[in-house]
């Protein structure tokens, strides 16, 4: 069992930066996948940025350029620098694991831009 557990959210101005942070309860080297989805209300859960456990990074486009995930193995916790932020990228932001293929998912962070 996996849990993760997300924080770093809140609300901030367009233009403004962020840094989510997801502790994971387990050694997150064993992960084959991890990374960020984020939902907004009355859309669809969409991918924010992954990391495989081959070192491949996916971003989407919308936040290429502005987010970058990092992590620190010894703290098994993955961050998500969100900068340049922008009212479209208010939304639930969830922490994802995929390990020994099972999917986990945080309980989710509140990101708003707004001002």
């Amino acid at each position: 069992q996996v849990q993760l557990v997300e924080s770093g959210g809140g609300l901030v101005q367009p233009g403004g930066s962020l840094r989510l942070s997801c502790a994971a309860s387990g050694n997150i080297l064993s992960f084959f996948t991890m990374g960020w989805y984020r939902q907004a209300p009355g859309k669809q859960r969409e991918l924010v940025a992954v990391r495989t456990s081959s070192g491949n990074r996916n971003y989407a486009d919308s936040v290429k350029g502005r987010f970058t995930m990092s992590r620190d193995i010894a703290k098994n916790t993955v961050y998500l620098q969100m900068n340049s932020l922008k009212p479209e990228d208010t939304a639930v932001y969830l922490c994802y694991a995929n390990f020994l293929r099972q999917d986990y998912w945080g309980q989710g962070t509140q990101v708003t831009v707004a001002s």
